[in-house]
């Protein structure tokens, strides 16, 4: 059909009709699906998920290391499970001042043994002078009496080495008789009965001519040590009185260091020397030249010292000063608190070298300590309860105190095995 002019629209008509177009269109969803529509990315994001636990849900990892924790801690305290003891002996310190008496080897209450010890000191000095001399040689021998009784030589009794030289002594001696701990032994002095070099032997052995014909001819023998020295027969070079007399106190000072470390050295074992204990002598040797400008001064020393086994000397002392002591073994803290003074010192010295009874006093300050034996508190305690460990263990005198240990802590009893508990004795000195 033909257009009119009538259906031609204005153009103010039409801007209106589509600005009400375009008001109403926004009322409409749009209908374009397509992924290429510039729509399609404006599509709301759905919400997160959120996951609920169950109420039924347990932390077993956390269970499981708990219970790993427990185990290792129940096997950490069985594995280190056991029963101790600690134990603080019986002790008292008191002052000592008394006289005692002791005999030798065991043959008493307080035994004793002697110990004698030879030592030289010298010294090399410029000569003086000369000197014409036919000096004899000297030195120590050990006689050895392998005979149940004591035997006695007289003076000048001979000893005669293997190549026939003869030494003499110049004083009686007494040899004790032998021991359960091997024969008796005494240290003297012998010399040789000519002058000369030729008697300066080395260390041999030795008879006693005069008990050939006895059968102590064999139970009776002697030994040096040491070379023998000072033979001369001729001109030597020499020095003065005086001389000699201005080294020897150096010398004596030289040998008393000597000698007592030689006590310390050779003391049996268990035995001990008070301080007091010994008795030393000094003898000027002859001197001797090497060359015809020098002389050697020579200073012998001999220590005698008299040991007492720790053991009996501590139940001597405990028995005068420890008012509730009744003979159980005993030891002493120190025996250099103690002073022995012997009663007529050469006597009693004296004595003790022929095998008789060796008479001393005591004075200072002893600690007397009460021996434990490990064996019996363990004994004593096994397959008990603690309560009835510790009344068992306050009846035995001596023990002044007890510390009982039982690990696990819940373990109610000590072992049945005494093997099991472990014993540790402490000082008394240092728990106080």
């Amino acid at each position: 059909m033909p257009k009119t002019i009538d259906d031609i629209i204005p153009p103010s008509r039409r801007r209106s009709m589509y600005e009400s177009f375009e008001a109403n269109s926004s009322l409409v969803p749009p209908t374009d699906t397509s992924p290429f529509s510039p729509l399609s990315s404006m599509s709301p994001t759905p919400p997160p998920k959120i996951r609920i636990k169950s109420a039924s849900s347990f932390p077993y990892g956390t269970a499981l290391i708990v219970l790993v924790i427990i185990a290792v801690c129940a096997g950490a305290l069985y594995a280190f499970a056991g029963a101790e003891v600690k134990v603080t002996p019986t002790s008292e310190t008191s002052s000592v001042n008394g006289s005692y008496t002791a005999t030798l080897n065991g043959s008493g209450d307080l035994p004793y043994t002697t110990l004698t010890l030879n030592e030289t000191a010298s010294v090399t000095v410029p000569a003086e002078s000369t000197e014409t001399v036919n000096d004899s040689a000297q030195g120590t021998i050990i006689i050895s009496n392998a005979q149940p009784k004591a035997q006695t030589l007289i003076a000048n009794t001979r000893f005669e080495s293997p190549d026939g030289l003869i030494f003499r002594i110049h004083s009686a001696v007494t040899i004790p008789a032998e021991t359960a701990a091997g024969p008796g032994t005494i240290s003297v002095t012998v010399y040789a009965d000519q002058p000369g070099v030729a008697y300066n032997i080395a260390p041999t052995t030795f008879t006693v001519p005069g008990l050939k014909n006895d059968k102590e001819y064999t139970l009776v023998t002697a030994k040096s040590t040491s070379a023998m020295f000072g033979g001369f027969s001729g001109t030597r070079a020499a020095v003065s009185s005086t001389t000699d007399l201005m080294h020897q106190s150096s010398l004596q000072t030289q040998l008393a260091q000597k000698l007592s470390a030689d006590v310390t050295s050779k003391i049996p074992s268990g035995d001990v020397v008070v301080p007091g204990a010994t008795m030393t002598t000094y003898q000027a040797l002859p001197d001797t030249a090497t060359t015809t400008s020098s002389v050697v001064i020579t200073e012998q020393g001999t220590m005698t010292a008299v040991a007492f086994p720790l053991s009996n000397l501590a139940q001597a002392v405990a028995y005068k000063v420890a008012g509730t002591y009744s003979g159980q073994p005993v030891t002493l803290a120190s025996v250099n608190t103690l002073s022995l003074s012997p009663t007529a010192t050469s006597t009693s010295f004296s004595n003790a070298l022929s095998g008789g009874p060796f008479l001393f006093s005591l004075s200072g300050t002893a600690t007397v300590i009460w021996q434990v034996d490990s064996s019996k508190i363990a004994s004593a305690v096994a397959g008990k309860t603690r309560d009835s460990a510790q009344n068992i263990l306050s009846s035995f005198p001596e023990i002044a105190s007890a510390t009982l240990i039982l690990r696990p802590f819940w373990d109610p009893t000590f072992p049945q095995d005494p093997s099991k508990i472990h014993i540790v004795v402490q000082s008394p000195l240092l728990s106080k």
